[in-house]
Formats: structure tokens, sequence, C-alpha cells
């Protein structure tokens, strides 16, 4: 079968969940292409990786307005739209393999199924009206829009893949989807190197290191986490603590900002997007991992990568007690269930001062990984998902 994937926020094979699926689809002999943005240093236009082509358009950058949004999405999909094109003239394909968010992908799935009778499988990352609602604090006029975009693309899927059941759940009620047609894909890391060696520098002479992995947008919580290394700094007054925020997206510069206004440049460490050479050094070398992504109605569905990450390189975590965030951690990680820096600090520091705890936390939270959210079964799924298609 001929595959064509569509993702429009990320790179790969920098997106993970992406990359895996797109590799566990050519192991199970199918011809896949992928089409995704350049950006964040893959910048190459067309390229052959690992048996795998790849398409990489113009985008005009990340947003954080409605302006950027705008603007992204339709340099995205005129991106997109003639990537398929040169696709469809090149060979064509047998299924369209529909990323979000955004939910507007099937604007560019629409002509070649109902023109080439393409299937087309809406692979759900994050509910998207939630996720407007989180960025702009209401219900207005652009979050109908999107639900109205989201039903369009459930409309239009043959089959729906989710991150987890409470998305699935919430995409099966709006499309009103059956069993049949409805899969659970998780995201959980296959192609990370977790035996690379601790780099003890990172400490910075400090005898703890607090980590944190993931984008740096407005509703990712990370303000959250500088703001608790100024307390565990500043009114705890704790100078062996040393904090690395690793990534990069839209709100970097504010943080970084806000950071130095706190007076915290000697504390926390915010080197940007890193490889993933050093992101595994820094993972086996990180005392605890922290997940600060507020709780509200869009964190509370998402299976967030950096908790799955943690948990493969056997790190506790303290994390802001959202719902798939408790599901997917289990009894790995210590939860704060108010958005409160101060009191996320304070987790931090109680977890820090408990090693015998921490390390039963590293356990469970490894053993729940690699025993029930694993990648192999993550693949039987998605590989079901395409027989139903």
């Amino acid at each position: 079968m001929r595959v064509l994937i569509l993702v429009e926020n990320l790179p790969v094979p920098f997106d993970r969940r992406v990359w895996q699926e797109a590799c566990a689809l050519r192991d199970a002999g199918h011809e896949v292409t992928v089409i995704c943005p350049q950006m964040r240093g893959y910048t190459q236009a067309e390229e052959v990786l690992e048996g795998i082509q790849i398409y990489r358009h113009w985008i005009s950058g990340e947003a954080g307005s409605l302006g950027g949004f705008i603007t992204e999405y339709a340099s995205a999909l005129w991106g997109e739209f003639w990537c398929a094109v040169k696709t469809w003239r090149r060979g064509g394909f047998d299924v369209i393999h529909l990323c979000n968010p955004p939910d507007l992908l099937f604007l560019v799935a629409l002509p070649f199924k109902l023109l080439g009778g393409v299937k087309v499988i809406f692979d759900v990352h994050d509910l998207w009206p939630e996720m407007f609602e989180a960025k702009f604090g209401k219900r207005g006029l652009m979050y109908w829009a999107v639900r109205a975009a989201e039903r369009c693309t459930l409309v239009l899927a043959n089959v729906v893949i989710a991150t987890n059941e409470s998305v699935l759940s919430a995409v099966k009620l709006r499309g009103r989807l059956g069993d049949d047609r409805a899969f659970v894909v998780r995201t959980a890391p296959s192609r990370m190197n977790t035996s690379a060696p601790a780099e003890e520098s990172l400490r910075a002479g400090k005898k703890h290191l607090v980590g944190y992995i993931g984008v740096m947008g407005n509703a990712d919580g990370v303000d959250y986490l500088v703001r608790a290394a100024e307390h565990i700094v500043k009114t705890r007054g704790r100078r062996d603590v040393q904090f690395l925020l690793m990534g990069s997206g839209p709100e970097h510069a504010e943080l970084l900002a806000l950071r130095d206004r706190l007076g915290l440049q000697e504390q926390v460490s915010m080197p940007g997007r890193v490889s993933d050479e050093f992101l595994c050094r820094a993972l086996r070398t990180m005392d605890l991992g922290v997940a600060c992504d507020p709780i509200n109605a869009y964190n509370d569905h998402c299976t967030m990568n950096k908790v799955l990450e943690y948990m493969a390189f056997a790190k506790p975590m303290v994390m802001f007690g959202t719902v798939e965030g408790r599901f997917s951690a289990g009894e790995g990680a210590v939860y704060v269930m108010e958005n409160s820096a101060t009191k996320l600090g304070d987790a931090i520091l109680e977890l820090l001062d408990d090693e015998p705890r921490r390390a039963r936390l590293a356990a469970a939270g490894h053993a729940r990984l690699t025993q029930e959210l694993n990648w192999e079964r993550s693949v039987e799924q998605l590989v079901a998902a395409y027989r139903a298609a």
C-alpha cells in the first residue's frame, strides 16, 4: 500500500510520533511518503531517509497570535497541497494519513478522496478546539470555526486513531464513530538511546539536576517552572539545585527574559532545541523530570511526550495532575493538583530530598512504560487501523 502522511506542526524525523509511525508502516511493507514543514533545523526540501520519502515545504513560522495562526496555516496548506500533487504525479498514494493539529488538513485530502478514491486516516494528536480555547481563554467565533473543521475531518475520515482513550472517546462522540473505525495508538518512545552516558557537567557544580523537555508555548506552563525555580532558590534558600529546560517554541524568548528578570541565570539553563545525543545524556543525568502543563480542559486530554520520555529513562516526575498525565505516569510521579508555581516548587524539593521515594517512583514509571504502554502494542493498533481503512 502507498501511504502519504501529512504533519503540519513539526518536521520529521524531529516529530517522534510521526516518524515512529512512518517507520512502523514501512516495516509492515508499505511505501511511505511524509510531507512536513521546513523548520527546527530540518530545511532540506526533499530527501529519502531510512527508505522513507520526505517532502518539506516552507511555512511562515510558529504562531503565537490569531493572526499568526492564520498565516501559518495558510502557508502550510499551500505547501502541503503542492507536495501532495508532486507525490501523486510520482506514483500516487492509496491512503492519506492526516496528523493534527490543525484540523484543516482535510482540505488537502478532499480532492484526492473525491477524485482518486484515496482512503483517509485521521490521526488525532490533540483536541484542536480545546487547544484553541486554552490558548485564547474563551469560546469565540474562531473556536466554533475550529469545531466545524474538526467535524469536517471526522466526516471525511475512513478511520480515526488517537493518542489515548480520552481523546478517542471525545472524537468518537463528536464523529459518531463505531469501534471498528476508532483505534488508540499511543506515543511511547522506541528509538531513544537510554544507555547514553550521563554528563555530570550539566549539574553546574550542584547536587541536584531538575529537567524539562518539550515545547515552550503559552499552553505548556514553562513559566510555572521558572517561577517554581525562583521559589526554590529565593524563598526556600536552596542553592544546590540546577534546572535544565530544553526545548524551543514561540514563548522561548519571553521565558528567557523572565528568567533573567528573576535573576536566575546561574540556576536555570535554557539551551533551546538540543540534539538527540545531548537530550539522552541530559535525561540520564537528571534526578527528576517536570511536566508543568497546567490543568485545563485541553491538557486533561493530552498524553505528553515528555512524561513517557522521563519514564523511558527511569526518572521520577513532578507534574500538575492532568487526567491523562496521571493515567500515563501512574505511580511514577508526584502530582500537584493546583496550578501553583509555589506548590510545584515545594513538591520538587520534597522529592529531591527523599532519594528512596525517587527510586520507587522511577522503577514504577519505567515498569508501566515497558509493560503496559510500550510502542509494540501501539504498532499492533496502527496496523489494525490500516487494515480497517
